[in-house]
């Protein structure tokens, strides 16, 4: 169990019922390491000024992560958290390794906003 304030996605089915519920979405699938969880940190941080966009954890050990874990987008990842962005169920943008806050905003400005 990953210890967040986030909404804990812990199964497969969670992951595409939560994707294709929500327009835009943002998981972070990690562990309780030190490159995981600052971008839990500032997911959290996040979650308030962000209205449009649900945040979410995902335990990056668990057999039903494959769904983060086995995307043709995440092949050459080295290091984890992988975090991934999805719009309207569809993988938009997919990071690995420790992000920092700029980082992470310009992902969510360059992908959620309301002007694209």
């Amino acid at each position: 169990m990953l210890y967040t304030n986030l909404k804990h996605i812990e199964t497969a089915a969670d992951h595409q019922k939560f994707i294709s519920e929500n327009e835009n979405v943002m998981i972070c699938c990690g562990r309780m390491g030190p490159m995981c969880i600052p971008v839990y940190g500032i997911m959290e941080d996040l979650e308030g000024q962000y209205a449009n966009v649900k945040f979410a954890d995902m335990e990056f050990d668990s057999p039903e992560s494959h769904v983060i874990r086995n995307v043709p987008e995440v092949r050459g990842f080295m290091g984890i958290p992988f975090t991934m962005y999805y719009k309207d169920g569809k993988l938009v943008k997919a990071t690995s390794s420790i992000q920092s806050m700029t980082q992470v905003r310009t992902i969510l400005d360059a992908e959620f906003s309301s002007a694209r």
